[in-house]
């Protein structure tokens, strides 16, 4: 599974626990999507992992903030 390259957000685990509190091992996979964003800075697109929680964070920040907490990975 992806891994979210602002937030580091990824798979997490866990137990589900019934009204007889029996566990039961499952994983919460995060929204993560892939997402081509224009980088002013470089002039080219860039293709990132992105959690929701990210997308808003950049759409309110700007991409001048991402520039600022990421590093790449080429």
């Amino acid at each position: 599974m992806a891994k979210c390259a602002l937030s580091g957000r990824k798979t997490s685990f866990g137990n589900t626990r019934s009204h007889a509190r029996n566990k039961q091992r499952r994983t919460w996979k995060a929204n993560v999507h892939r997402h081509r964003i224009f980088d002013p800075a470089t002039g080219s697109m860039q293709t990132l992992f992105l959690s929701a929680k990210a997308l808003r964070t950049l759409t309110k920040r700007g991409m001048h903030w991402i520039n600022a907490h990421t590093t790449p990975t080429e």
